[in-house]
């Protein structure tokens, strides 16, 4: 379902004009609780060199910060494009009440060129971890869970 003239999602698309105009990539984000935006952040991968520099990343990140706390239940997140599978790993860890994006991964890919780096992903994930376009081996380790004994241990007890 579209939404149509959103303010909210016309400032992260004024945002991501304004980053890929400058050689950022063509993405923004906004976390916004009430009427307030909280924090913003554009997409900085190639800027930094660093692939995980999303936008909503980012911008969650420095929500969490900002907040002090990591759920962000009250917060509602707004994208210049439908997020990632890493930025919706994200998004799902900070508990973000809603999502709102204003274009779709198939909108970016007809027209523009634009060529999503995960668009395997999904198909990618269902095959067995070896299997996979990157190789994962699971690898047997005695003390395998005793980072978790600890972190229970100090959150449990």
């Amino acid at each position: 379902m579209e939404n149509t003239s959103n303010p909210w999602i016309e400032r992260v698309i004024q945002l991501a004009e304004e980053n890929a105009a400058i050689g950022g990539g063509p993405f923004a984000a906004l976390v916004v609780r009430g009427e307030e935006i909280v924090a913003s952040g554009v997409n900085c991968v190639h800027t930094t060199c660093d692939p995980s520099s999303h936008a909503e990343l980012l911008a969650i990140r420095d929500a969490c910060m900002r907040l002090g706390k990591v759920d962000l239940s009250d917060c509602e997140l707004y994208a210049s494009g439908e997020p990632c599978p890493m930025c919706m790993g994200a998004i799902y860890w900070a508990k973000l009440g809603s999502v709102y994006y204003a274009c779709s991964k198939k909108e970016a890919a007809s027209g523009t060129g634009f060529v999503d780096p995960l668009s395997h992903f999904y198909s990618d994930m269902l095959q067995a971890p070896e299997k996979r376009t990157i190789p994962f081996q699971h690898m047997h380790s005695s003390r395998k869970l005793e980072p978790f004994n600890i972190w229970a241990q100090k959150h449990n007890g």
